[in-house]
């Protein structure tokens, strides 16, 4: 084991794989409608994937933080009490999963606020343990895509050689400067870790807050293409049409966001003309 993930990275099972695939998600930032931990999380259940190992969140992580109660209250954990017990303290959690028979490896987290440099040596230590090949990260962004319509997908890749096959499911090759994330910083260390690594974001309704069963479906349904996984997505087509229905609902009653919207879809709409043009 790597000395500097020493009684940081705790591996229950280490089980025997070879040119495995690994999919990480976070929590946080580019979690946007829980898209990252929603379609890793659909993933864990679907395959039935059992939990393996997990990183320490004790080095990691802002539990208080100076300042209003409203600020401070962004960073400690949840906690529930019921007639006069602590029932549930949530401290952050980063587990990995794994499932032998897709020679799989999943990881739900959360990004890390401090030392991201050990936190990606844990990554990376168990990566090599269990002799994983590519890395994928899947994530999110909110944009000027309507909730009526597929999520653009994006990909940015470790080596380019990587980016013609990831273009062959439909993605997109990134443009971007700003805020980096945990995963770009990733992306960065693959290559002299001896892994090739795809982050894979797509863009949801910017005008919309909290889960996008949606964009979910969208992504899982993407990367089981990407993985190979025949996977029943009849339950999570159901919740996302469900959903779809209900915003649609809302926003009938908003003559102003119906209107934006609207000019939303047709952009969307002149845009896949145009590329389809292109193509031809």
């Amino acid at each position: 084991m790597d000395h500097g993930t020493k009684g940081i990275l705790h591996v229950q099972q280490c089980p025997v794989l070879h040119q495995a695939t690994l999919v990480l998600a976070f929590s946080g930032w580019m979690d946007g409608g829980d898209v990252s931990t929603g379609t890793v999380r659909r993933l864990v259940d679907l395959l039935g994937a059992a939990a393996i190992a997990d990183i320490d969140p004790e080095p990691f992580y802002i539990f208080s933080f100076p300042g209003s109660m409203e600020l401070t209250a962004l960073f400690r954990p949840a906690m529930k009490v019921e007639d006069g017990q602590v029932v549930s303290l949530d401290m952050p959690k980063n587990t990995f999963y794994c499932h032998e028979p897709a020679n799989l490896v999943l990881f739900l987290g959360k990004e890390p606020n401090f030392h991201w440099r050990a936190f990606g040596d844990c990554i990376l230590d168990l990566a090599r343990r269990l002799r994983v090949r590519r890395v994928l990260f899947v994530g999110s962004f909110g944009g000027s895509v309507p909730h009526t319509r597929e999520p653009r997908l994006f990909v940015t890749c470790s080596a380019p050689e990587l980016l013609p096959e990831m273009e062959r499911y439909g993605l997109r090759r990134t443009g971007y400067e700003g805020p980096g994330s945990f995963a770009s910083y990733l992306l960065t260390r693959a290559p002299a870790a001896g892994l090739e690594m795809t982050s894979l974001v797509a863009e949801i309704p910017g005008y919309l807050e909290g889960r996008n069963p949606m964009s979910i479906e969208a992504v899982t349904r993407r990367l089981a293409k990407i993985l190979r996984l025949p996977l029943d997505l009849g339950a999570l087509r159901a919740e996302s049409t469900e959903w779809e229905l209900q915003v649609t609902q809302a926003v009938d009653k908003d003559p102003k966001l119906a209107k934006t919207i609207r000019r939303l879809e047709q952009a969307y709409d002149n845009e896949l003309l145009e590329r389809a043009g292109g193509e031809t």
